[in-house]
């Protein structure tokens, strides 16, 4: 595994200013930044938003990964006050969920709504997939063992998919299983780094 330098995050588009999540998301990205970790998401609001703040606070870089929708009702778009340095624009939903899989060396999944809950399952079967020289995930929030556990107890869940990912409550706890996961998976190459893995 190469060397982790990019993290994406995913979480919640509507998280406003005085949400606790917001604030969560800020603090993290900021502490994950301070230790030399580019700041990726979606370029909108709520966590995303927060998430390039917190970059920001840092001294840090962050990238926002976007697409103009033409004819999606429920959809946030890019966020003008989301303060990130490079844009990159995208067709549509799918790509864009794509390159930020594709950019991100490890992912931090906030509590979020159905956009997040479709990161995470995109996020989490890629690295069942290239299991052994994956992409780990940090479910960030102690709720994330109970959803977990619902899905051990109602579907076939197999082993390795359990050992890809680390719940973690504080954003040192965080900056910690990177370092852990870093080390487990040293010496093996990023397989799904290869573009193939996320062509449409």
């Amino acid at each position: 595994m190469k060397k982790i330098k990019q993290i994406s995050y995913f979480g919640f588009a509507d998280a406003a200013v005085n949400d606790p999540l917001y604030k969560e998301a800020f603090e993290v990205a900021k502490f994950l930044t301070e230790k030399g970790y580019v700041a990726i998401n979606g370029g909108g609001p709520g966590t995303m938003k927060a998430v390039s703040e917190g970059a920001k606070a840092a001294g840090g870089k962050a990238i926002g990964v976007t697409f103009y929708p033409k004819d999606i009702t429920n959809f946030e778009g890019k966020d003008p006050g989301n303060p990130i340095d490079e844009e990159i624009k995208t067709n549509n939903y799918l790509e864009r969920t794509l390159k930020l899989l594709e950019l991100g060396d490890v992912y931090v999944i906030f509590r979020g709504g159905t956009g997040t809950i479709s990161e995470f399952g995109m996020a989490w079967g890629l690295a069942r997939l290239y299991f052994g020289h994956h992409k780990p995930l940090l479910l960030y929030g102690e709720f994330w063992n109970n959803i977990v556990k619902a899905f051990v107890d109602n579907m076939r869940i197999r082993p390795e998919e359990l050992k890809v990912y680390r719940v973690v409550n504080s954003p040192k706890e965080a900056f910690q299983a990177i370092q852990s996961f870093e080390q487990a998976l040293g010496g093996q190459n990023h397989a799904h780094d290869n573009e193939k893995a996320f062509q449409l």
